[in-house]
């Protein structure tokens, strides 16, 4: 079995809650990224929530998937890097084309 590698880091300030992730987007970390933000959005206190994807060395189809339900549920998402900003373009693109597109 590979190694794969996701760091979330949360950062906090009274308008928004980040979760600065970094790594590989793939597999279980894709699930590891969702009970993230699912207990991320529970403690919002009408915070924003934002996720920041620094360094993003991979990403597969269920990490796309879950970028994309994120951004249709309103997640803001930043990033660092051409690799990623190609990657979060196209994603959005996609849902500006299809808003209902299935992720599944």
């Amino acid at each position: 079995m590979g190694k794969q590698m996701l760091s979330i880091a949360v950062a906090d300030d009274c308008t928004q809650r980040r979760l600065v992730v970094e790594g590989q987007l793939i597999n279980s970390s894709a699930s590891e990224l969702r009970i993230a933000c699912e207990k991320a959005r529970s403690e919002l206190n009408a915070r924003e929530l934002v996720i920041e994807l620094n360094r993003l060395t991979a990403i597969n189809q269920e990490g796309e998937n879950l970028v994309l339900e994120l951004m249709r549920a309103g997640v803001t998402f930043r990033s660092q890097g051409a690799f990623t900003k190609l990657i979060l373009s196209e994603l959005a693109r996609r849902i500006r084309k299809d808003p209902q597109e299935s992720t599944a």
